[in-house]
């Protein structure tokens, strides 16, 4: 019944409207496609899982959707806050609105920004300068990650956003940022499913906050390793919340560079 009822709600997508980006338009991000939708989602739900295990999976998730509408789980959702009020922008999770919190349980993924400090750490430990190379994040969200990095002097910056209506917000976010620290200005936020896009032939930083299903994983990690057979170049990719590191662990042209409880950084083979 929960599921018919998920089914019933959410089978439309969101149309946001977004106001045209002064930014570069990176032409090779697909949009969401038939795939967007939310029974799109749904039946490669259950493709992946089986009737059952997506029945458990989308009633857990929407227990847990539940419980942080209770006072004390909504109060503690703010708690990132402080980011937002430096620099004029929308990023936290706090105000993702409950219509999005389903269609992000019905895609598989969920939004949540990275600390400052945690990510500057990050970076750190990625061992090359960012000058010469891009940044991309795929499950973008509403964008805090694409403006943490515009303070490195990456070439360019490019987020991949799944939902339409985050991505609108990351574009204004892009547009509202201040930081007297920023150096990289090629920032852009794109709607599209991660799975499609083409990877630019440049040298690269790929961040990775545990954004999608491990079966999704597979797949980016899978078209990474082609565009390597095509282009030979630099690579190295950061996994937050490594919840799924097992795939990476079957990845024998990925050498772990770093590992700590919270991220890992892998170094790529250019002849993969």
């Amino acid at each position: 019944m929960v599921l018919a009822a998920l089914l019933r709600l959410y089978t439309v997508n969101v149309v946001a409207a977004v106001s045209p980006s002064p930014f570069i338009y990176h032409r090779n991000v697909s949009s969401t496609g038939q795939n967007g939708g939310a029974l799109g989602w749904v039946r490669e739900a259950v493709r992946v899982r089986g009737f059952l295990g997506a029945l458990q999976y989308y009633c857990a998730g929407l227990l847990e959707v539940l419980r942080d509408l209770t006072p004390e789980r909504r109060r503690s959702r703010y708690g990132d806050i402080e980011y937002d009020f430096d620099h004029g922008v929308d990023t936290t999770w706090a105000t993702v609105s409950l219509r999005t919190r389903l269609r992000e349980l019905l895609s598989g993924g969920q939004y949540q920004p990275t600390e400052p400090e945690l990510f500057d750490r990050i970076l750190q430990n990625v061992p090359v300068d960012a000058d010469g190379y891009t940044f991309i994040d795929l499950g973008s969200g509403k964008g805090r990650t694409l403006l943490m990095a515009s303070d490195y002097p990456f070439r360019r910056i490019i987020g991949i956003e799944l939902l339409a209506e985050l991505d609108a917000i990351a574009r204004e976010n892009i547009a509202r940022y201040q930081s007297e620290n920023q150096m990289c200005f090629a920032v852009e936020s794109h709607v599209g499913d991660a799975r499609e896009f083409r990877f630019p032939a440049d040298p690269t930083v790929l961040y990775l906050f545990n954004p999608f299903p491990e079966h999704v994983l597979r797949t980016v990690l899978d078209n990474l390793r082609e565009s390597l057979r095509a282009s030979p170049r630099p690579v190295f990719v950061v996994y937050h919340n490594p919840l799924h590191e097992r795939v990476f662990a079957g990845c024998d042209w990925l050498h772990p560079v770093v590992r700590t409880s919270q991220f890992a950084i892998y170094r790529a083979d250019r002849r993969s």
